[in-house]
């Protein structure tokens, strides 16, 4: 009956991407790591995160759908 489809990914990809690249130019700009620690340290991180964001923000897109009475084709009442 509903389905979130491919926009709980889209929205985790801006959040984390927001959050990750904030904080690697703050480490960067603070430390000047070489670029392999870098991969190191923030790609287990977006890997982690989106997994674990990926099922909380499914529920939240299908919560939505049900609230706002959302339906395939129709824009408005």
């Amino acid at each position: 009956m509903f389905d979130a489809g491919d926009g709980p990914a889209v929205f985790i990809i801006l959040i984390l991407g927001f959050i990750i690249v904030g904080f690697a130019l703050v480490v960067e700009v603070k430390f000047h790591p070489p670029l392999w620690l870098h991969a190191l340290i923030w790609g287990p991180l977006i890997i982690g995160g989106s997994i674990a964001m990926l099922r909380p923000m499914k529920g939240i897109m299908v919560a939505m759908q049900y609230l706002y009475k959302a339906r395939e084709g129709k824009l408005g009442d």
